[in-house]
């Protein structure tokens, strides 16, 4: 199935999160458009953006089930790593369970989503890659997750938009000591300390 006639693709901008790339259709789109970020929507809102798909459920962190034009799609977060939580034969990650429970608290079952993609469509396990947004307020899920402290930074190039973003929210959230920074600081691995 395409997706690509649902969702919106996110022109590749560097790591420089501050420009807004030219509003571009992906090819078969019919002309629909999008920005890095939506009128009104950061962290924290305010204002609504137009949603193209509902959560069904929250896997973990930063994998969502959503139902896309009655297509029921995994959802992987971009540009975020938050620890595990459901990955078959291992163990939950310190702050895993706590990740999850964030993501499912700023999404809950039934939320109408916006999905913004970037350069790439999919990861290599199928799940449909995008930036997430909260219909009704703007809220951008990925950055939330990085600023309250329950994400790092995961670049996959050519996916990043929204690098410097995250990479800011994830400083501050360990500099201020939130979340996993605070509670799995000795078992975190040095690259994400």
């Amino acid at each position: 199935m395409a997706i690509a006639a649902a969702l919106l693709l996110v022109p590749a901008c560097g790591s420089d999160s501050s420009a807004e790339p030219t509003p571009t259709a992906r090819p078969g789109s019919e002309g629909a458009t999008s920005s890095t970020r939506p009128a009104g929507s950061g962290p924290t809102g305010p204002g609504s953006v137009e949603a193209n798909a509902t959560v069904e459920r929250v896997v973990d962190g930063d994998t969502l089930v959503v139902d896309i034009d009655g297509s029921r799609e995994r959802v992987r977060l971009i540009g975020i790593d938050t620890p595990e939580s459901v990955k078959p034969d291992s163990p939950v990650e310190c702050f895993g369970k706590e990740a999850s429970a964030h993501a499912a608290e700023l999404l809950p079952d039934g939320t109408p989503v916006r999905l913004v993609l970037d350069v790439e469509e999919r990861d290599r396990y199928d799940r449909v890659l995008a930036y997430v947004y909260r219909a009704d307020d703007g809220l951008f899920v990925n950055l939330a997750m990085a600023t309250d402290g329950y994400a790092g930074v995961l670049t996959y190039p050519p996916n990043v938009a929204h690098t410097d973003q995250f990479r800011a929210a994830v400083a501050d959230a360990r500099s201020a000591g939130r979340g996993l920074w605070a509670a799995c600081a000795s078992d975190l691995p040095v690259e994400s300390r």
